[in-house]
């Protein structure tokens, strides 16, 4: 493998198709904005980037024209929390295994990742998010071991041309009573600002009880201070008590994020929303794995307190798949054994939480999340005529019940098609998954 990759593709999108004027045609457009009822057999025009117009009929004069006959027109999917880092260690991990199983390697592993392994690790997983029809993602990093690993981060992202947020983190072998380096940190956010696609937060490690070991309170204390001067957002995994414990530091906020839902008591709850905190909820993992000896999804519940919510992979490695329509399903399925048909949840609502509320809650709707004249083009095309999806008669209902991510024709971000017809227009993902598993050899010989 060739030494410091992720250099080669720092600081730049070559090789990444050029943005241009095109006509997507007579697809069943599903706009996801406010208000806005579905469009059959209608247009989407788009130049430079930016969505122009959304309707029946346009007219565009000498553009080019994607045909979408036969097809649902949609925003992409906004991933919320995926720890891309550890995508490559699919290979080694085994579910819940004692000894093969997510924490256990990652905790192991961790520490052995250069640049380049988080580099090639993380292509692979955007090359597979990428094919699900995910646009923008938020990438966990509970691993940068220095600002070099968080630059190669930054170079994969940019070189798969993906919308998103890297949450800058902390070593796998960080002491407990120790705080991340604050001072990488801001040199990263220096140093990287300024990017339209791809903007900076941090990801936090949690004061109670978690596989990962408890931190100081006064450490967490340090840490949310050093980040808000920057005006960062901040992210952390939610353990049973954790919001009660950040309340009463005065921790909680609007740039603040949790994940999984489980274990919040009502009080809880209300204080979220008050205090305008957001929730990620990773349905596969939370209903298959160790999360789910945490109790239920408490999605209904936080819906009920109006907390703002949001869908996300978690870990492919742990998952074994990066298919965003599993976790749209998981969480169907996880309401329904719990309210059965008494409480509603929607293939509507799960395609909001897949597309614009993520986007709320990455704080980008007003350029993502919805087909809107002016937002930037992050368009998906799912064909309606395969085997497992056809006929269909109402596309959000098939979408979320039958979809699957070899149904999805053509990925366009920010007016980039990088998937047309189900393959890529530029990057190699035989290289990738060359790349990816050199590296997982390399590193279990460290």
């Amino acid at each position: 493998m060739q030494s410091a990759r992720w250099r080669e593709a720092a600081g730049h999108v070559a090789g990444l198709p050029a943005r241009e004027e095109f006509v997507i045609r007579g697809g069943h457009v599903m706009t996801m904005a406010d208000g806005v009822d579905d469009l059959p057999d209608a247009d989407v025009h788009v130049r430079d980037g930016t969505l122009v117009a959304i309707g029946r009929g346009l007219s565009v004069p000498g553009a080019r024209e994607l045909d979408a006959r036969g097809m649902i027109v949609m925003p992409g999917f906004v991933d919320t929390h995926w720890h891309l880092w550890n995508c490559s260690l699919r290979a080694l991990i085994s579910g819940d295994d004692a000894a093969r199983g997510y924490f256990p390697v990652t905790l192991s592993m961790g520490p052995r990742f250069t640049p380049d392994d988080s580099y090639h690790s993380v292509r692979l997983g955007l090359a597979e998010g990428l094919a699900s029809g995910i646009t923008t993602v938020h990438n966990w990093s509970h691993n940068t071991r220095t600002p070099d690993h968080a630059r190669a981060e930054l170079a994969a992202m940019r070189s798969l041309g993906v919308r998103g947020r890297l949450a800058y983190g902390w070593g796998q072998d960080l002491p407990l009573d120790r705080a991340m380096d604050l001072a990488g940190l801001a040199e990263v956010a220096r140093t990287e600002s300024g990017d339209p696609m791809i903007h900076l937060g941090v990801a936090l490690r949690t004061p109670v009880s978690n596989p990962r070991g408890t931190v100081p309170i006064d450490v967490v204390r340090t840490e949310f201070a050093g980040v808000r001067r920057l005006g960062l957002p901040i992210t952390m995994h939610a353990r049973p008590g954790v919001v009660s414990v950040l309340d009463a530091h005065g921790l909680l906020g609007p740039d603040l994020q949790l994940v999984h839902p489980q274990g919040v008591s009502p009080q809880e709850q209300s204080r979220l929303a008050a205090c305008g905190v957001s929730f990620s909820c990773s349905p596969v993992i939370e209903v298959l794995y160790a999360q789910a000896s945490r109790g239920v999804i408490q999605f209904h519940e936080l819906e009920c307190a109006c907390v703002r919510q949001s869908l996300s992979v978690d870990s492919s490695s742990a998952a074994a798949n990066a298919d965003f329509f599993s976790c749209m399903r998981t969480l169907l399925w996880s309401h329904r054994q719990r309210f059965g048909a008494e409480v509603p949840l929607t293939a509507r609502r799960l395609l909001r939480l897949a597309t614009l509320d993520g986007a709320r809650d990455l704080g980008i709707a007003d350029r993502v999340g919805s087909l809107e004249a002016g937002k930037r083009a992050d368009v998906i095309l799912v064909r309606t005529t395969d085997l497992n999806m056809a006929p269909v008669v109402d596309p959000a209902f098939s979408l979320v019940y039958s979809a699957q991510p070899a149904n999805v024709d053509t990925v366009i971000v920010d007016g980039r098609v990088l998937r047309r017809h189900g393959q890529w227009t530029a990057c190699d993902p035989a290289q990738i998954v060359r790349d990816a598993a050199q590296s997982v050899r390399e590193l279990t010989a460290r």
